[in-house]
């Protein structure tokens, strides 16, 4: 029997009995539906939490720090390193280093300095951030006004859209932002800012020196402001509280000011002197894939630094959530069990009611294979129309989620994401599920005595 004729005689049979042939196909779109959407969710939240992770940090970045406590201090796995005495600096032979390992891409070296910046009545403690023009294109800064700090020209800031949220009233120590939600009344790019490098010789001239000792204060420099990220204040996404400056340009500055003495943050001789050379605060770099990340971590902890990345943390999260979507896939799967039981009730009476017809059909010759092939092709005919139509369904239910969780307070979007390769697999799955469900049914028919099946009433 060809599979045309087939298919012909399955949509007729299936068409006599409309009542009990649509309610079986609404269980199997009852089960798809609630496979496709749990599926879905689970997807949507791993990949909104893959968003997260990749707007505040890379996937594939490794932040390295010297080993003497210079910037931040990380624990590191290597079993010697706790014996080892010499101190690590970060160094342009490092970058060389680093740059011939596989799988780096990039490295960028920073060089960091806290300071503290005025403007009007206004004060804050500011972090400036030295880095190379390479690095400034790599980073994809969004510029709302002005431009990227540009070589050759001096020191110019380029400020993060929420720096303003940490500037507070000098007399009353009020944060403006963090207190009233309101923006402190400066303009970055036009206002005047002060910049004050030597915050020991500040404070000291506070009132802080040791045993009361006055301090004379220290000289303020007028920075310019060569560009401000886009973004209104308070919108949160990756270094929007940093502050830039051209590598170069921040190396003739500190040297400027400091001259021969000790540069905050950087390392000194054992007399107390400090060095000629000046040392990187922080390197970031850049690996090609997220699985190498913890290896080159890995040998750089056994170099004698500290390095540090989110590769693993990420990784961690999202074994999470697979299982979370696994969980909500398996859920979904209940209401597809219950729609292969009704598959199996229907197919089944559906024999009980044509055992003359298959007796007839035996008794002309018919092949017993082909009368087991036409019912399990009614049954996944069952299984092809619910799974198309839940499918359809899916997309309206995700649709609906998506416009609850925009409108909510709750920040969330697109929580629900059909990936491409669900929709061919779920249609697939919901014949597959007709089929064994019909297995058993067209058994019986093709054993079915065809003498005792005519004499059937």
């Amino acid at each position: 029997m060809r599979i045309f004729d087939l298919l012909l005689m399955s949509i007729s049979n299936l068409w006599k009995r409309k009542l009990r042939t649509v309610l079986t196909v609404l269980g199997v779109v009852i089960g798809v539906t609630s496979i496709v959407v749990m599926v879905a969710l689970g997807n949507g939240l791993k990949e909104s939490m893959l968003d997260n992770f990749s707007s505040y940090s890379s996937m594939t970045q490794i932040q390295v720090y010297s080993n003497n406590g210079g910037g931040y201090y990380f624990s590191t796995s290597s079993s010697d390193s706790s014996a080892q005495t010499e101190d690590m600096y970060l160094d342009d032979a490092l970058i060389e280093q680093i740059l011939q390992m596989e799988h780096v891409v990039s490295v960028e070296p920073r060089l960091n300095i806290s300071v503290i910046a005025k403007s009007g009545r206004y004060m804050s403690w500011m972090d400036i951030s030295g880095v190379t023009q390479e690095a400034l294109k790599n980073m994809n800064l969004e510029v709302g006004e002005g431009t990227l700090p540009q070589a050759g020209e001096g020191m110019k800031l380029f400020y993060g859209n929420n720096v303003l949220m940490n500037f507070y009233i000098e007399k009353t120590g009020v944060h403006p932002y963090w207190e009233n939600g309101e923006a402190p009344n400066i303009d970055l790019f036009n206002d005047p800012i002060f910049i004050i490098f030597d915050t020991d010789a500040y404070w000291g001239s506070q009132g802080g020196g040791s045993q009361g000792t006055q301090v004379k204060p220290p000289k303020k420099y007028m920075i310019e402001a060569c560009g401000i990220m886009s973004g209104e204040l308070g919108e949160w996404k990756n270094e929007s509280q940093s502050v830039f400056c051209d590598m170069d340009a921040l190396k003739e500055q500190l040297k400027r000011v400091f001259k021969k003495k000790a540069i905050p943050g950087q390392p000194t001789r054992k007399n107390g002197k400090p060095y000629n050379e000046l040392f990187y605060s922080e390197i970031i770099v850049q690996v090609d894939e997220m699985e190498n990340v913890t290896a080159i971590t890995k040998v750089l902890n056994d170099m004698g630094y500290r390095a540090y990345d989110d590769a693993e943390w990420i990784q961690s999260n999202m074994e999470q959530m697979n299982t979370v979507q696994a969980v909500l896939g398996a859920i979904g799967a209940v209401a597809m069990l219950v729609a292969a039981i009704s598959i199996t009730n229907t197919m089944m009476m559906s024999i009980y009611e044509r055992t003359k017809e298959i007796g007839v059909m035996k008794v002309l010759g018919c092949d017993i294979r082909n009368i087991q092939v036409l019912f399990l092709t009614e049954a996944g005919f069952i299984g092809f129309i619910g799974g198309a139509i839940g499918v359809a369904l899916s997309y309206g239910l995700g649709i609906a989620l998506n416009s609850m969780a925009a409108s909510s307070d709750m920040g969330l979007t697109n929580i629900c994401r059909i990936p491409l390769w669900l929709v061919p697999m779920a249609i697939l799955f919901a014949v597959l599920v007709g089929m064994i469900a019909g297995f058993f049914p067209s058994l019986r028919a093709m054993r079915l005595s065809p003498l005792a099946a005519i004499r059937n009433e």
